[in-house]
């Protein structure tokens, strides 16, 4: 008679285990952002951004931003293995005419995604 209980509280324990577990994994990936917001100048070149973001050093995600001077536009954050495109004059122009759309998502530099660095 005393098994039952028992079973139902190990398996309430281990099914409680598994969820804990998944919630873990998939909020590591929510916690992680896969597009940023950058201001953008008339000629392409990026200009400072004001970004409320979580006191956290796991949580990378940015609540509003917002830029006191420039377009704001978004921008993909560069995933594992890949670099955000060094800042030149070439990368200015291309970002000045893929921005048109508020948006640099599927954007191409020399065949490179456009992309920017996590934030550390």
């Amino acid at each position: 008679m005393t098994r039952l209980p028992v079973l139902a509280a190990l398996a309430a324990l281990t099914f409680a285990a598994a969820g804990a577990a998944h919630a873990q994994e998939r909020g590591r990936d929510y916690l992680t952002p896969t597009k940023t917001e950058i201001c953008l100048d008339v000629s392409g070149a990026t200009l400072p951004i004001v970004c409320k973001v979580p006191a956290s050093r796991l949580d990378k995600r940015e609540d509003i931003c917002s830029c006191p001077q420039g377009m704001r536009t978004t921008v993909p954050v560069c995933g594992p293995g890949q670099a955000a495109p060094g800042e030149t004059v070439a990368l200015n122009a291309a970002r000045r005419d893929a921005a048109r759309d508020g948006s640099l998502i599927g954007d191409l530099f020399q065949g490179q995604p456009i992309c920017v660095a996590p934030r550390g």
